[in-house]
């Protein structure tokens, strides 16, 4: 039997992305590692083969036990993804210091460990959105989830542990199987329903006179993307370092509308609302993933799927069928 693969966050949006593509790829040895708790988190299960799965206190006792089969590979992606997050010692001990448990239990089992870093680690911006080494520890995160990531980055970093393992910075994450996050949710999901039942959709009002209303511009990444090169840095390549993970080009809220009502058959009605309190200060203008680290030194060379592209994807395989 061929060794265990590990998905951390299994259940959750990226997970399950990456779960169903180890599947294409023929491979069910999986042990996936999440709290379903009570929700419909679960639903996302449906459809994937997988050996067991395990609550991740769980799972971190069975490592310790050393009775489990040889681990292959730790996929972790499992974190409390929630910008809006206040409580600070439930994010360094769910998003640091379990990440940092993992690691230092694959780096000596010999185990390939991959995990999610995020976007928001470069705060506004204010010093690019380079992927290089020497530009990681000037980066200042804007809110408590982006310092927890930028936290375990620092620590990777500073012990020499990237040339080992692998962190992917994801950018603006859209697709399939996010239902469950609330108002996590991206904008395409939120904005799918906002249309059906409303007709127009709302963006935000830009509080910068260098943007304009709804021009305020991110890297949207397609989760499929995202899947690909997380399971080619688990899987086929051995490089370590810390890698952005976006489509490497900015677009506009305006440009992500009008693809959404492309993809609908609608003629696009957008109308602007007041940014709300909670984002004011930590509200990002501009984001764009520096991707040529990601080819050169990561070997991953595959395009990135457009907003066009993606969003009618995502709207006919998944959204017209769920919602």
């Amino acid at each position: 039997m061929s060794q265990l693969i590990v998905i951390t966050g299994a259940s959750g949006f990226i997970g399950r992305n990456v779960v169903e593509l180890l599947n294409r790829r023929g491979l069910d040895h999986l042990l996936l590692v999440d709290s379903l708790g009570t929700d419909d988190k679960w639903k996302n299960l449906r459809g994937l083969l997988y050996e067991d799965i395990y609550q991740p206190d769980q799972f971190l006792q069975k490592i310790e036990s050393g009775k489990l089969p040889p681990i292959r590979s730790i996929i972790h992606l499992g974190a409390c993804s929630a910008t809006t997050e206040r409580n600070a010692d439930f994010l360094l001990e769910n998003n640091y210091r379990y990440t940092r448990t993992l690691a230092e239990w694959s780096l000596a089992h010999g185990t390939r460990f991959v995990y999610a870093s995020s976007g928001s680690t470069y705060g506004s911006g204010e010093l690019g959105y380079s992927d290089a080494d020497h530009v990681t520890p000037q980066l200042v995160p804007q809110h408590m989830y982006g310092y927890s990531k930028h936290m375990f980055d620092l620590w990777a970093l500073r012990r020499g542990l990237l040339k080992q393992i692998v962190g992917l910075k994801y950018f603006n994450v859209y697709g399939p199987y996010e239902d469950h996050k609330g108002d996590m949710r991206t904008l395409v999901n939120k904005a799918y329903t906002q249309i059906k039942s409303r007709g127009y959709l709302e963006l935000f009002k830009s509080e910068r006179p260098d943007y304009k209303d709804g021009e305020q511009k991110r890297d949207f990444v397609y989760v499929k993307d995202v899947a690909k090169v997380t399971v080619h840095f688990a899987l086929d390549s051995q490089v370590g370092g810390l890698f952005n993970c976006g489509a490497g080009e900015a677009r506009t809220w305006i440009d992500l509308a009008q693809a959404l009502f492309a993809a609908m058959d609608l003629k696009p009605d957008i109308r602007f609302i007041d940014l709300p309190e909670n984002l004011r200060g930590q509200y990002q203008y501009f984001t764009q993933a520096e991707a040529a680290k990601l080819k050169t030194l990561g070997g991953y060379t595959e395009p990135f799927t457009s907003i066009e592209v993606g969003v009618s994807d995502y709207v006919k395989s998944y959204l017209e069928k769920v919602k």
